[in-house]
């Protein structure tokens, strides 16, 4: 009986613990990362396919050339 109030709790428990699969999500190359803000050390890029926004850090931020 102890045994299955444990396993009963513990569903009970991971039940509410997010997932965290949004925050892992990767864009460019799987440098930046998709997130809902962006950190002050931190630039936008695009917009990632769940519509969050692609954070990309400024040291890896591509540097725009102009095409003569």
């Amino acid at each position: 009986m102890t045994q299955l109030l444990l396993l009963l709790m513990a569903l009970l428990v991971l039940g509410h613990v997010p997932t965290g699969r949004s925050e892992f999500k990767r864009c460019w190359n799987g440098q930046g990362a998709c997130r809902a803000y962006c950190t002050k050390y931190e630039t936008y890029m695009h917009l990632c396919s769940d519509a969050s926004l692609c954070c990309l850090p400024y040291g890896l931020k591509p540097i725009k050339t102009e095409k003569v």
